[in-house]
C-alpha cells in the first residue's frame, strides 16, 4: 500500500503540509507491512526520535472520542505507554499532547528546580496535575475528557497540529487564526533556527 493521504485515517489540513521523505518511508513501511511484520522496529530505528509532523483534522464524536492520526500513532509505537499524554496549554487555547517519554523529560527538568520552590510547584500544578493519560482503543482513538474539550473549545472536530517532538489539539477555526498570526510575526521578525549537530538530542 503506497504511503499517502489515502493510507491514513485522517485528511491533511492544507495550511501545514510538511512531511519528510524519511518519515514517509518509515511510517509507510510500517502501515503497509503491518505491526507483526518486523517493519515496526525497523521504522523506529530508522526514524529515531518521535516526531509529529503535519496537521490533520478529525471528527470528535458525541462521547468525546477522536481518532489519532496514523502517523502520530506510528511515532509513538515504541513508547512504554500506548497512547498520548494531554494537558491544557497554559498560554494558548489548545491542548498540548506528547508521548510519555516527553513527560518523563519534563519531570526530569522539574527535578532540576529547587525542591518545594514556587517555580516547581507552579510547573507541577500547570502541567502534571492536569495531565491525562489517554490510551488508544482498538481503532486508534482516544477519549478526550470534558476538561480538555472545554479548554480548547472543541466542537465536532479537532485539528492535530504537529510541533516536532510534541503536538497540539486545536479548534480548527481557532487554529487558522493562530497560524495566520504566527505567520505574520515570523515574517516581521524573521527568526532564525540554530541546528544541533547531527545525532545530538537523540
Amino acid at each position: 500500500m503506497p504511503f499517502g493521504p489515502k493510507s491514513i485515517d485522517s485528511h491533511q489540513f492544507p495550511c501545514y503540509p510538511m512531511r519528510t521523505q524519511v518519515d514517509e518511508f518509515c511510517v509507510g513501511k510500517w502501515l503497509s507491512e503491518g505491526p507483526g511484520s518486523g517493519a515496526k522496529q525497523q521504522a523506529v530505528e530508522m526514524c529515531g526520535v518521535a516526531l509529529f509532523l503535519s496537521t490533520f483534522v478529525n471528527k470528535v464524536d458525541k462521547k468525546g472520542r477522536i481518532s489519532v492520526p496514523a502517523t502520530f500513532r506510528a511515532a509513538l509505537s515504541s513508547q512504554s505507554f500506548q497512547g498520548i499524554i494531554a494537558f491544557p496549554s497554559f498560554v494558548l487555547p489548545c491542548v498540548e499532547g506528547c508521548g510519555v517519554d516527553r513527560m518523563e523529560q519534563l519531570s526530569a527538568g522539574a527535578d532540576n528546580l529547587d525542591a518545594f520552590s514556587a517555580q516547581q510547584d507552579d510547573l507541577s500544578a500547570l502541567i502534571f496535575a492536569d495531565a491525562h493519560q489517554l490510551a488508544f482503543d482498538s481503532e486508534g482513538r482516544v477519549m478526550l475528557p470534558e476538561a480538555l474539550i472545554s479548554h480548547a473549545r472543541l466542537g465536532e472536530s479537532a485539528a492535530f497540529v504537529g510541533k516536532g517532538r510534541t503536538f497540539q489539539l486545536w479548534n480548527p477555526e481557532a487554529f487558522k487564526v493562530a497560524q495566520d498570526e504566527a505567520r505574520k510575526r515570523a515574517m516581521a521578525q524573521r527568526p532564525t533556527l540554530k541546528l544541533s549537530p547531527e545525532g545530538e538530542g537523540r
